[in-house]
């Protein structure tokens, strides 16, 4: 799970990210309709609309990452673009939000397809099995289905990745990656502990609180902070980030946050074993989301699992500060992979 805290006090960012892959990675921006609620993707590479393509110019691979909590896919563009260069562009890297994390800049076009109109509704779509629901409906109406998939989650996109895996059987997912997996016992960690109190307990004082204060201030004054938070840690998004002070889409995160306190508990070792020659671990050492424990429990019960513990204290919040160092260890783990395709 990334906090807000997260995102404002790293302790470095990555400046020896390539300035060819900032500069000439083609990033496409879009805000659609997936089940009914606003939703922005972020496409690396050429390739914009799967369906649109020519089934001969089609890529046969699509690389899928599930974000943490909040949902700002702006935060996880490093990353993408890092990972589309280290599979020498041959694929197409997205990025979806969270549903209700997320609010359409004016002046943006919401693009609707006819079956994303038709996707069923689904109840309480900002909770955490909401959320699995709204990636399913996304992958089934956006992603032709000949296309092998690698899903990559981050912290609670790695239970949605679980999720997926059970759910959706029929989908030629080939690969799942679990960076700093929250899949179990959340609350029991250091951060869960803290968290737990203020997202279940004293939820509804932390919307009243962001509505009182965040409401009134006109958009260039959130710019304003935005941008001086995001100079202070010599951060920058090339997508806005506005959402990160809007009521509405904390609430949702705040939502989303606490249903993970209460829902996240045991481990689903039975889509672990039935999945486990497709999932690869990725652990923390100075993870207080989800601590070294975890990673010594789960790879007692599943000894011949691909289970990696990191060597180079990479935070919990990896995408803000080291998206590159994740990006060349994911795109080496995918090379036998990809050479089959």
């Amino acid at each position: 799970m990334i906090t807000s805290s997260n995102m404002f006090f790293g302790e470095r960012w990555n400046r020896e990210m390539d300035s060819e892959i900032k500069e000439e990675v083609p990033v496409h921006e879009e805000f659609i309709l997936c089940c009914g609620v606003e939703t922005q993707v972020l496409k690396c590479g050429p390739w914009t609309n799967l369906f649109n393509e020519p089934r001969a110019n089609r890529p046969k691979l699509l690389i899928f990452i599930i974000t943490g909590n909040p949902g700002f896919s702006a935060f996880y563009v490093p990353f993408a673009k890092a990972l589309y260069s280290s599979i020498n562009r041959r694929f197409p890297v997205w990025v979806i939000s969270h549903a209700g994390h997320v609010l359409v800049p004016k002046g943006k076009k919401i693009l609707i397809t006819s079956d994303d109109s038709n996707a069923p509704e689904i109840n309480d779509i900002y909770g955490l099995q909401g959320q699995v629901e709204h990636k399913l409906a996304f992958l089934r109406t956006h992603v032709p289905k000949e296309i092998k998939l690698v899903v990559i989650g981050h912290s609670v996109g790695c239970y949605i990745s679980l999720e997926i895996l059970k759910l959706a059987p029929e989908l030629p997912i080939i690969r799942s990656f679990l960076l700093f997996p929250t899949i179990e016992r959340i609350a029991e960690s250091p951060n869960g502990r803290i968290a737990t109190p203020l997202l279940c307990w004293f939820r509804y004082a932390l919307y009243v609180f962001a509505y009182l204060l965040l409401k009134p201030w006109p958009e260039k004054i959130k710019s304003f902070v935005i941008r001086t938070g995001l100079r202070m840690m010599n951060l920058q998004s090339e997508f806005s980030v506005l959402n990160i002070l809007e009521p509405f889409c904390l609430a949702n995160a705040a939502y989303l946050g606490g249903q993970e306190m209460m829902k996240v508990v045991k481990r689903d070792n039975e889509t672990i074993k039935a999945y486990l020659p497709k999932l690869t671990f990725y652990y923390g050492t100075i993870d207080a989301w989800c601590p070294m424990e975890y990673y010594e429990d789960i790879k007692k019960d599943f000894p011949e699992g691909d289970f990696r513990l990191c060597e180079k204290k990479i935070p919990h919040a990896f995408i803000l500060h080291f998206p590159q160092e994740m990006a060349d260890m994911v795109a080496d783990w995918l090379k036998d992979d990809l050479s089959k395709i």
